[in-house]
């Protein structure tokens, strides 16, 4: 039986191709490659996609992440508050600007920072939050904002994974002071190598921002402030425009999938769907099930003998990472997120998965685990 891979990549080039070829080829043929019209072209229909003021493109969702901290002024002896149940960069790029990361808990069944929990976090040090929409889920983000306007904190949104994902009707990644995307190939709109952006309705950390991704370069040569290299290149800026095109399409083939999943799997044993909030919109990046009674890397092998692909995000939580062992937290001090690296597995899901193919996976978890 053909085996169903975790992500095909491939399968969406081939519905893409001749747009995508035509793209490329033309920026081959203009010899322009650095900060060129597409460039340009993609920022202003990425404002108008997300209902954005500015859109500020750069080479990473990592460098977005940094690039927003630098724009803020945080760096040594501020702290930031991190989801500990996250991708590395979250917490990296904080450590990155001489920053420090404070790891918090989540919210069990969006895997997202628990608003109810954030206050325990904040000290004098304090300067900014950093909510990660996690695998496309949006944070409930009303608490987070009053938060943060009580405190005077920052508020920067990791919406990496999350774009076109949307909260109360607003896009997630522009009801903060700047939210930060990635265009990884992986991602529900992906590049075809790294890629990244910043959204804010703040004109002043817009120019910032600006100056920030390109050496603090007003005009060649003349930088006013330190910067970096940090910019997205024109071929994918031109693969970007071709996607962003159909990205709405792919999310409702997301998530109608991740509803027939849903479906399939709500009477199955041991296995809890992931959550969604009731005004929020989830644009299942992954979908992510738990899997109870430490049966989780049992299935995993079953579903790899039967030529299923599965994934874990995240095996480790940040706070027991090597990289932030320095901070001596230990087992049992942000219980959630250390019970969800346990039992998290990720299904395949993209646009192109079959109703069949869906069936399939779900047939072979409720074979294993039984009702």
């Amino acid at each position: 039986m053909e085996r169903i891979p975790l992500l095909d990549l491939k399968a969406q080039y081939r519905s893409l191709k001749s747009q995508i070829d035509q793209a490329v080829l033309a920026v081959l043929e203009s010899q322009r490659f650095i900060l060129g019209p597409n460039v340009k072209a993609f920022e202003q229909e990425a404002e108008q996609f997300l209902g954005t003021r500015h859109v500020i493109a750069c080479a990473s969702g990592s460098d977005a992440l940094e690039l927003a901290l630098r724009a803020l002024g945080i760096g040594s002896k501020h702290e930031v508050v991190v989801p500990a149940f996250t991708f590395a960069a979250s917490a990296m790029q904080v450590s990155r600007v001489g920053a420090e990361p404070v790891f918090a808990d989540i919210e069990p069944d969006t895997f997202n920072l628990d608003p109810m929990r954030l206050s325990q976090h904040l000290t004098s040090r304090t300067k900014a939050m950093m909510p990660v929409h996690l695998f496309g889920c949006p944070v409930d983000m009303e608490p987070v904002l009053a938060l943060a306007k009580q405190r005077e904190l920052y508020i920067i949104e990791d919406a990496a994974q999350a774009i076109g994902a949307t909260y109360h009707g607003a896009a997630v990644g522009t009801l903060g002071h700047i939210g930060c995307f990635s265009f990884y190939p992986s991602k529900n709109l992906g590049a075809y190598g790294d890629g990244g952006m910043l959204v804010t309705n703040d004109d002043v950390l817009a120019d910032e921002l600006r100056l920030l991704r390109n050496h603090g370069q007003t005009d060649r040569y003349t930088s006013e402030t330190i910067g970096t290299n940090s910019r997205l290149d024109e071929i994918q800026a031109a693969v970007l425009r071709i996607k962003l095109q159909h990205l709405r399409a792919w999310t409702t083939a997301r998530r109608s999938i991740a509803r027939r999943y849903n479906e399939l799997l709500r009477d199955v044993k041991d296995v809890r769907a992931p959550g969604e909030l009731p005004h929020a919109e989830h644009v299942f990046y992954v979908y992510t099930i738990r899997v109870k009674n430490r049966r989780r890397d049992a299935l995993r092998q079953y579903l790899d003998q039967r030529g299923i692909d599965t994934s874990v995000y995240y095996p480790v939580p940040l706070h027991l990472q090597r990289a932030y062992l320095y901070q001596e937290r230990k087992r049992g001090d942000l219980p959630e997120c250390e019970q969800a690296c346990e039992e998290v597995l990720s299904l395949p899901i993209y646009p192109e998965l079959t109703d069949a193919q869906v069936e399939r996976i779900a047939g072979e978890i409720t074979s294993f685990l039984g009702k």
